[in-house]
């Protein structure tokens, strides 16, 4: 059971990091809820028509879903295991309310979904996306009571992380695969897209919508009316000040939303980095230190094996900050593993330092300790999670 901590107001966010390491050692991601639920509140007043169905795998604790499930938030799963962790959240309701919560807050967003797992979930009624003939013979097969979602594949131009060389049906395929869903008795409830993770180019979303309005209309004519529009995710995060405004991209959004579709469409959105990537925050300890060439290298407890990972798999730097001050000097930081792969920066500027020291890194609550391996046998940081 992960400690919950409740804030004091007069204390500095830094103090409060520095005490929770202090109790409960590091490597420790500390992760704030109550930036989460702002960040909801900020999605869902820009975005008014979007429903936010959180995509689980850039976080999976289970104490973040239940904050979202209780903020009001649906879910983006991508496995079994996420959907039972959203299951787990719902489960002392009463059956019937039960089934109808999995059917209107939870899409399996994953195109290519085991056989063994289309049976488990097809007592639930799921919602699924998919965006080939084949997985529709398989659905067919195995989960014959789902609903369809068509994804299709659109630009990701500009994004940190690219998608669509993996998934989306080709937009001129998209028709006779919606058209072949209802041949073979199944329903296709709506149509989605993902502009690619971390997306800074706003005509990447400008583009899927005109895409997918052409598919709607289409699709309508010859017999079949689409009901659901899902945007995907790809909403950008401040790491940095180059990053564009989710302000600005949310207009544009829902401009061309208002120009292309029927009010009576329903609108989905899977914001997953956007709700949590600025509520962890990561404390670890300098363990090592020499010097190499002419630069100093530390050695900290934590490294891309574990808390760091997004700098592999997500395609992200995080900078490493100190509590002390100092004159700075470009060194070299190390996670702790015996594999040289293992860099966390090249050219961090820090002061002088000390083994025994702590470091501390911001907005790494998306893709990063979800990705924690225990590399080394070293184990994933602790998470401890406060309340403001």
């Amino acid at each position: 059971m992960e400690q919950v901590i409740a804030r004091t107001e007069d204390a500095t966010m830094l103090e409060d990091l520095q005490k929770i390491a202090k109790k409960n050692g590091t490597p420790v991601l500390v992760i704030d809820h109550e930036k989460i639920r702002q960040n909801y509140r900020e999605f869902k007043e820009n975005l008014p028509r979007a429903q936010a169905y959180y995509a689980v795998k850039a976080n999976s604790d289970p104490a973040i879903v239940n904050t979202l499930y209780r903020t009001g938030a649906s879910f983006d799963v991508a496995s079994f295991p996420e959907f039972m962790i959203v299951y787990e959240n719902i489960k002392n309701l009463p059956p019937k309310e039960r089934q109808d919560f999995i059917w209107d807050k939870i899409i399996y967003a994953n195109t290519i979904k085991q056989i063994e797992t289309l049976h488990e979930i097809d007592p639930y009624k799921p919602l699924l996306t998919y965006d080939n003939i084949d997985e529709l013979k398989k659905i067919k097969e195995h989960c014959p009571h789902a609903g369809l979602v068509l994804r299709i594949r659109v630009p990701n131009t500009g994004s940190m992380v690219e998608l669509s060389s993996k998934f989306g049906a080709h937009p001129g395929e998209a028709v006779d695969l919606i058209l072949e869903a209802f041949k073979v008795g199944l329903v296709v409830e709506g149509l989605s897209f993902h502009v690619g993770s971390q997306c800074n180019n706003f005509e990447n979303y400008i583009q899927a919508l005109q895409l997918s309005a052409s598919i709607f209309k289409e699709s309508e004519s010859r017999g079949h009316k689409i009901k659901i529009l899902d945007i995907g995710g790809g909403f950008p995060v401040k790491y940095h000040n180059k990053v564009k405004s989710f302000k600005t991209l949310a207009r544009k959004l829902n401009s061309e939303i208002e120009r292309l579709f029927p009010k009576d469409i329903e609108i989905l959105a899977e914001p997953g980095r956007f709700m949590v990537a600025n509520a962890g925050t990561l404390v670890t300890k300098i363990i090592g230190k020499a010097v190499r060439d002419g630069k100093t290298c530390y050695y900290l407890d934590d490294g891309v094996y574990h808390t760091f990972s997004g700098i592999v798999f997500d395609h992200c730097q995080y900078h490493v900050k100190s509590f002390k001050d100092g004159d700075k000097k470009v060194c070299a930081v190390f996670g702790p593993t015996c594999d040289a792969f293992d860099t966390i920066s090249i050219a961090e500027e820090l002061p002088e330092l000390e083994i025994g020291d702590l470091l501390y890194a911001e907005n790494i609550g998306a893709y990063s300790i979800a990705s924690s391996t225990y590399f080394n046998g070293f184990p994933p940081a602790k998470v401890v999670h406060i309340n403001r």
